[in-house]
């Protein structure tokens, strides 16, 4: 059976919301995040990208860009408010749903097609979704996640595309090597320095000679860019949670000391999440006495994988529930309402710095053992 797979994503999303609750800010430039010089853009409207904003850059540099761009810190709430609607409207209509972010969904509408049509279905849907939720959403309908992810890319802003099975490679050909999902920045600039600036380049070259020139990711940029991708769309809630848990040889009231146990356990899982691209919503603090008597707090942060957030959460459970000078016999840690998603830092309050030494880490772990560095706090 022909597959039919869906990729919607909520345009300029953080912008949207905040011009749901603030009308006047249609039609100007405005950016979401850190508001400090220090701070890291988040999101920002097509009037801010036209001026050469975008997504991640410091909030210095965008000022610079755009001296006329309103600037808003940013409503955590709110935007997990929308991105909920947008989820429950998905779960009640689609067969299978994955929610990438909280901006992200893919649905498999495959069959679909036998009773509806597959492109009227989801073009009803995109609908249902703007009338209810007030929000502007693109999706993109192909065969495969990739290819509707870059038709999705192509219908922005406030569109929709349908990329029919066997257009794959003719789709793919015209564009730009960087509208290929989970190219690098490093990678597009060493293919383009080979002289290789559009898809249809890519295309006439042979796997050895991609394999030659970028090792084993030669074969996933060919595979790419030639439209071929069989991974299926998982289904929310598929994995419940990812935890540790230390159990000591004496027990102990040490409250530094378990403190740090806690940021090197955050730490650990943390990077298990950026790893198999999990977010997490839930955080639970599990604290066993020496009486064994255990006591197990939680409490919500916003989807993310970004250790900080999620140990500064962990802490404040643990600051809160601790009974003072009671011995600990066992700490463990649990992040559960898990997700798959990209890496989401904590772009409303972490600095261009945060970021770039948070992927560094993680590529030093990557290529070398998760014991090879670590952050000078937890040690």
């Amino acid at each position: 059976m022909e597959r039919h797979i869906l990729h919607l994503d909520l345009d300029s999303f953080y912008v949207s919301v905040e011009r749901l609750k603030d009308s006047s800010l249609m039609g100007k430039p405005v950016v979401v995040g850190g508001t400090s010089e220090r701070g890291v853009v988040a999101s920002c409207s097509y009037e801010a990208r036209a001026m050469g904003v975008k997504s991640a850059m410091s909030s210095k540099m965008a000022k610079r860009l755009c001296p006329d761009a309103i600037f808003i810190k940013g409503d955590y709430a709110a935007y997990n408010k929308y991105s909920a609607m947008v989820s429950d409207i998905l779960y009640e209509q689609a067969p299978i749903v994955e929610k990438a972010s909280i901006d992200e969904h893919y649905c498999d509408v495959t069959g679909l097609d036998k009773y509806f049509g597959c492109y009227k279905w989801a073009s009803s849907l995109r609908q249902k979704i703007m009338k209810e939720t007030g929000l502007p959403i693109s999706f993109g309908l192909a065969s495969s996640k990739t290819i509707a992810k870059i038709a999705t890319g192509q219908a922005k802003p406030n569109g929709q595309l349908y990329v029919p099975a066997g257009t794959e490679v003719q789709f793919l050909a015209p564009l730009p090597v960087r509208k290929i999902p989970m190219i690098g920045e490093k990678t597009t600039q060493k293919l383009q320095q080979l002289g290789i600036q559009y898809i249809w380049q890519i295309q006439q070259m042979t796997q050895q000679e991609l394999v030659k020139q970028f090792g084993e990711n030669g074969l996933f940029i060919w595979r790419k860019a030639n439209g071929i991708c069989n991974s299926e769309v998982m289904p929310h809630g598929e994995r419940k949670s990812i935890s540790k848990e230390e159990t000591f040889g004496r027990d102990t009231n040490d409250v530094q000391l378990i403190k740090k146990i806690i940021m090197r356990m955050v730490d650990g899982i943390a990077f298990d999440l950026r790893k198999h691209k999990w977010l997490t919503s839930c955080v639970t603090v599990k604290i066993r006495y020496s009486d064994f008597q255990t006591e197990t707090c939680q409490g919500r942060v916003d989807y993310t994988s970004w250790d900080e957030t999620i140990a500064d959460k962990a802490l404040e459970l643990f600051n809160k529930h601790y009974k003072p000078n009671r011995p600990i016999r066992l700490i463990g840690v649990r992040l559960s309402d898990l997700i798959h998603g990209n890496c989401q830092i904590d772009m409303f309050n972490n600095t261009v710095g945060q970021v770039d030494l948070c992927a560094a880490i993680d590529g030093i772990r990557e290529r070398f053992g998760t014991k090879i560095v670590s952050r000078a706090s937890i040690i």
